[in-house]
């Protein structure tokens, strides 16, 4: 390598068919538990990779929840009992330019052998506790694409 090139960092990151498989498995459980869903799902930069709002969902957080997830690292349900007044983490959710969630719905997926963010999946609609449970099928759906042999894909 020449004094003039910059070392590089390789960071693995969910490409679309890891979303693809994450929001397939996230549509299945929305409908199982009858709850319409906007479904969003981001790299670990944080970028959109896919996104579906099923029929009647209500317009909400999906996409800040991810964003949340995917940059802090943490499931946003994680933020539940330190944002309020007097808490250690009041006021975060006017970081970011207001797109900081503190409510549950956002999961990081995590590549379980480096235990690097490769992305996130956010969902919306539901009590928080229903959005959760459908991200985390999302992520799931990851975790069973990268078994079953699709890691060079994702």
């Amino acid at each position: 390598m020449s004094s003039s090139q910059a070392p590089k960092k390789l960071v693995p990151t969910l490409t679309l068919s890891g979303a693809r498989a994450a929001l397939a498995a996230a549509e299945k459980r929305a409908a199982e538990i009858e709850v319409p869903m906007n479904i969003a799902v981001v790299d670990s930069a944080c970028h959109l990779l896919a996104f579906a709002r099923m029929e009647g969902a209500k317009i909400t957080s999906a996409l800040d929840k991810a964003f949340t997830a995917a940059g802090h690292r943490l499931p946003t349900s994680a933020y539940k009992d330190v944002v309020w007044p007097g808490g250690p983490a009041y006021g975060i959710n006017h970081s970011n330019g207001g797109r900081f969630m503190t409510i549950g719905g956002g999961v990081p997926i995590i590549d379980p052998e480096s235990g690097s963010v490769l992305g996130a999946v956010g969902c919306s609609t539901g009590l928080p506790s229903q959005d959760e449970d459908v991200a985390l099928a999302g992520v799931e759906g990851v975790k069973r694409s990268l078994a079953g042999g699709l890691k060079a894909k994702l």
